[in-house]
Formats: structure tokens, C-alpha cells, sequence
């Protein structure tokens, strides 16, 4: 099992699942780079952890390559022992694909899927000058299966899977000291959905708090149980983390039923909005 230690940059910082890694690596004496758009976000926690660790704060909009080539210029300055890397910010659109236009999927491409690959480029010749490091590259469990009205975001995160993927098995055949764990989050009681943009094509506002309130009901892990999987599975050197009940259960489900598992899922999602 390896030890968490060194330093670590943490994009979408400031919240949800980024927020409770930066509290977990602190408690095991990991210095941060905290990188998210909300500055004050980030200040704020950086109060809140206080001298327990040295932290550097970083205002970056992870769909602009320079300003993440910029952090990780920053980051490594003021953190040469920085060794951990996650790509964690992301973004949520609401709305089947008739209903979003060309405009917002990329919008959401560049913070979920580019954002993950320029974050990548940025930090790895400096993490592969580390005796042992570790990239962290946050899928979701729509990496894994896509339900409708996840068009943009399944495909982004399908993305961020095949690429972690691919790059774990170059960085093995290479026999590199750097390792990479991609994540599967399950329903995580974040704000992502009540933070999410709505496609153009969608007027129907009832149907937005719907969709909020029926992720609040299914989200049940929170923040801090998913830090301390992720962490656990830097620890184990796990290919893949999924967290939660829910994305194991879908993980499961989409083995056996590759091509066929959205009606079964579909009738286990309803009851379970419904508390059943």
C-alpha cells in the first residue's frame, strides 16, 4: 500500500468532492494546489484548513489550456514535491441532445473532458520526475452507462474513461513510476445538478426542479465518504475507484446487460426516488 504524502493539485477545489479531498490529504499532511474559478471558494477553505499544511490557491477556469498550463507552472514553483494530481472539476447540462445546441456541448467538453486532458499534459514531466506519483482523473458512473438526457455529459465522461484508460496502460508498458486511478461516482450529495446549465430547448422549469429533486433523493454518499475512497484507491494503486452502492450496482448491471440495461435500471431508479 503506498502512503499519501508529498503534495497534491486538486481542480474544482472549492466544492462537492474536490473541497473533501483537500480536507482528507490535509489530515494525512499532503501541502495542496487548490485550483477552481470560485476565488473565494477557495480562500475560504484555505482559512479553514489554516497552517495544518502549506496551500497555495489557484484561480483557473479549466476550459482555458493556458490558464492550466499556468497552474501547474504555479503549482510545481510553489509545491516542487507535488506528486498527486486530480482532475476533479466538472459541469452538468440538462436537456436531451435536440434540446442543447452545438455551443453548450462543447462548453461542457472543454471543462469535462479537455480539461482532464490539458490538466494531464500540464502536470506529467514534472510528476514523472517523482520516485512515485499518482494521476486522478474523475469519470463519473455515466462513464460507464448513459441514460438519456446525458448525452453531452456520457459521452465527456465515456471520453475521460477511455483516455485514463489508455494512458494507465502506456504509463505500465513504459514501467512508469507514475500511476493513474480514473474515478465512477455514483449519486454524490453535491450541487452539480442544482448548479447545471439547462439546454436552450429546455422551457419546461418544473422539470429542472424535478430532475434536482430526484438526484438529491438518489445521492447518497457524500462528499467526504467519496474523498476517502479515492484516497483509499491511490493507496491500493486501483486502476479504477467506483463509489458508492448505486454505481456498483450499475457497474454490475451494464456487465451483464451490456446493451440492454436502461429498462432495469429505469424501474430501480423510480423506486428509489420514490424511497422504496
Amino acid at each position: 500500500m503506498t502512503a499519501i504524502r508529498g503534495a497534491a493539485a486538486i481542480t474544482g477545489a472549492s466544492s462537492g468532492i474536490g473541497r473533501a479531498l483537500a480536507i482528507e490529504f490535509c489530515q494525512r499532511g499532503c501541502d495542496l494546489a487548490l485550483a477552481d474559478r470560485d476565488e473565494a471558494g477557495l480562500k475560504a477553505l484555505a482559512a479553514e484548513i489554516g497552517g495544518k499544511t502549506k496551500v497555495s490557491v489557484h484561480r483557473v477556469d479549466v476550459a482555458e489550456p493556458s490558464e492550466i498550463a499556468r497552474f501547474a507552472t504555479e503549482a510545481v514553483a510553489e509545491h516542487p514535491e507535488l506528486n498527486i494530481l486530480v482532475n476533479n472539476a466538472g459541469v452538468a447540462l440538462l436537456g436531451s441532445f435536440e434540446e442543447i445546441d452545438q455551443a453548450q456541448m462543447e462548453w461542457l467538453f472543454n471543462i469535462n473532458f479537455w480539461g482532464v486532458v490539458h490538466g494531464t499534459r500540464a502536470f506529467l514531466p514534472h510528476l514523472k520526475t517523482r520516485e512515485a506519483a499518482h494521476i486522478v482523473n474523475v469519470s463519473s458512473i455515466f462513464g460507464i452507462i448513459a441514460p438519456p438526457g446525458q448525452t453531452a455529459y456520457a459521452a465527456a465522461k465515456f471520453a475521460v474513461r477511455g483516455f485514463s484508460e489508455s494512458l494507465r496502460h502506456e504509463l505500465d508498458v513504459a514501467a512508469s513510476q507514475v500511476k493513474l486511478s480514473v474515478v465512477h461516482p455514483g449519486g454524490i450529495a453535491t450541487n452539480i445538478v442544482r448548479n447545471s446549465r439547462a439546454g436552450v430547448g429546455v422551457t419546461d422549469n418544473a422539470r429542472r426542479a424535478q430532475s434536482i429533486e430526484r438526484f438529491e433523493a438518489a445521492a447518497r454518499t457524500t462528499p467526504k465518504d467519496a474523498a476517502q475512497r479515492i484516497i483509499r484507491g491511490i493507496e491500493r494503486n486501483e486502476p479504477r475507484i467506483l463509489i458508492g452502492n448505486d454505481a456498483r450496482f450499475m457497474d454490475l448491471l451494464q456487465r451483464f446487460r451490456p446493451a440492454t440495461y436502461w429498462k432495469p435500471l429505469q424501474r430501480r431508479l423510480e423506486k428509489m426516488a420514490q424511497g422504496k
